[in-house]
């Protein structure tokens, strides 16, 4: 839920001030600015909450703790290339990939109770699944229409 508001606030806000100081609505900017902030306030989560993170993984994936910091500096540099404009188009597929690679951790995660900033098997369970199949669309969605 906190990554889905810190995308719609940073989109507005970007898309509101980006009106006022250029009298122009630049949606794409806007997009791009929201999803980045959003993957480095979701790359935070990585470092904050390792042990949480790796219990989202099924048990037969090798060197878990690696593997969350790994995707952790990964949304950080796809945070970073989706700005780019000469990097943007290339960023927009390896994050489409990377956003279904990772999608069934989070499967795994609500089917396990996991609670990651607790780390431990007390998280919302299958509810949690109603919210994160349509944020997951909606990324995948997001990253076609503003990076692509």
């Amino acid at each position: 839920m906190k990554p889905f508001i810190m995308l719609l606030a940073v989109f507005f806000i970007a898309l509101i001030t980006n009106y006022i100081i250029y009298a122009n609505w630049n949606f794409a900017f806007s997009g791009r600015l929201a999803l980045a902030v959003m993957l480095l306030f979701t790359a935070l989560g990585h470092f904050k909450f390792p042990e949480g993170m790796v219990l989202m993984m099924p048990d037969f994936i090798p060197a878990k703790k690696a593997l969350v910091y790994i995707t952790g500096v990964m949304e950080i540099v796809f945070a970073i290339a989706i700005i780019i404009p000469k990097t943007r188009y290339g960023a927009g597929i390896g994050l489409l990939i990377f956003l279904i690679l990772i999608f069934p951790a989070n499967i795994h995660a609500s089917f396990n109770t996991v609670n990651i900033e607790e780390a431990n098997y007390n998280g919302p369970g299958l509810r949690y699944l109603w919210f994160r199949i349509p944020f997951q669309l909606l990324l995948l969605l997001w990253v076609c229409l503003f990076c692509l």
